[in-house]
């Protein structure tokens, strides 16, 4: 299962549209505290959409918390990644982790440099500080995807028709 990790995020309107992503691509959402806004704020709720209640998220006090028992591979986004995100295989037979870091300051450093070899940067102009959180996670859950195969992902149109242009 590939899962995305939210650590300390801060922005509502962020995080509801990451749960919009999660919700689609049906992976896990982990957030770990603390949040920088309320799980039931109407700006979570604007961005999520009604795909909200189709997320399987969990809730953790830190980040040794949310570690307890999970075993699989850990991939680590960050600005200070040595490593660009064109370099990252993912394993196909594991638990993927996919984790990123609140909007101000990311991931501890603590926890970067723990796991250096699995940190990478998306590639962007060099004079740019980052990406949005919400772009980066989309741009990672669909590469993972790409990599891994899209599984029972539909890749056609079924709410309004396979053929919906045809008949317009």
């Amino acid at each position: 299962m590939i899962n995305i990790v939210l650590y300390e995020p801060e922005i509502p309107q962020n995080t509801g549209n990451i749960m919009r992503t999660c919700s689609v691509f049906e992976m896990g959402l982990h957030l770990i505290e603390p949040l920088g806004f309320s799980l039931d704020e109407k700006h979570l709720r604007r961005s999520g959409m009604d795909y909200i209640e189709d997320v399987d998220y969990k809730v953790y006090k830190n980040w040794e918390s949310f570690l307890e028992g999970k075993n699989g591979q850990f991939v680590f986004f960050s600005r200070y990644g040595m490593r660009s995100f064109q370099e990252c295989v993912f394993e196909k037979d594991k638990d993927i982790y996919l984790v990123f870091g609140k909007e101000s300051t990311g991931i501890d450093k603590k926890i970067l440099k723990q796991n250096i070899d699995s940190c990478y940067r998306i590639p962007m102009r060099k004079d740019a500080r980052s990406l949005n959180l919400s772009n980066c996670v989309a741009i990672g859950a669909y590469e993972c995807m790409r990599q891994i195969g899209f599984g029972d992902l539909s890749d056609r149109e079924f709410i309004k028709g396979e053929d919906f242009l045809l008949r317009c």
